[in-house]
């Protein structure tokens, strides 16, 4: 039977205390390139709190890191991008890596959406298909497809479900157009 520990009385010692935090391993080696990859929105300080996670074990103040993202996306102000952060020697590198969907956002010319008072804006513009073209060659590299004109085709369903239109037609018709081999599209 055990008896409470009366006042004065020894009490056994519980488990040991853990080891001071020394058990952590080294830091990362300063001459390997480390990467990050997050969204934000093109113009805006990401709250450092959702920074805050993923640059703390690397050694980076989220705030400073947060300013730099803030001027590298100015070009894609009130758009959705994704920035890939290069880190090296705890200095870090912004990279904006475009979708294709913030591709043909910027492409159709609309005035900054103010995220707090519009929500669900309808994309009812016109591009060209010079234009689709040219997003269809910057994506190029992460396009699955063969040729450019699938890599195209890809871009046009992104013109699809955002809402706009290409040359004043649905996109659809286009893509069916490019099957048909009605409408040209360059090699490279």
């Amino acid at each position: 039977r055990r008896l409470s520990p009366r006042a004065g009385a020894r009490v056994p010692p519980g488990p040991p205390p853990p080891p001071p935090a020394a058990d952590m391993g080294p830091p990362p080696p300063s001459d390997v390139p480390q990467y990050v990859t997050l969204r934000a929105v093109g113009g805006e300080v990401g709250s450092a709190s959702t920074l805050a996670p993923k640059l703390g074990p690397l050694g980076l103040s989220p705030k400073k890191i947060g300013e730099d993202i803030m001027k590298n996306t100015m070009d894609w102000k009130g758009l959705a991008v994704t920035v890939r952060l290069t880190i090296l020697n705890r200095q870090a590198t912004v990279e904006v890596v475009p979708s294709s969907a913030a591709l043909v956002l910027k492409a159709l010319n609309e005035p900054p959406k103010d995220r707090k008072k519009e929500k669900h804006r309808k994309h009812t513009g016109n591009i060209t298909l010079d234009q689709v073209i040219d997003i269809a060659r910057v994506m190029r590299p992460r396009s699955m497809s063969r040729k450019l004109s699938g890599t195209v085709k890809e871009i046009l369903g992104t013109c699809f479900s955002i809402g706009c239109t290409v040359n004043g037609q649905h996109p659809r018709d286009l893509q069916q157009a490019i099957d048909d081999e009605t409408v040209d599209i360059p090699e490279e």
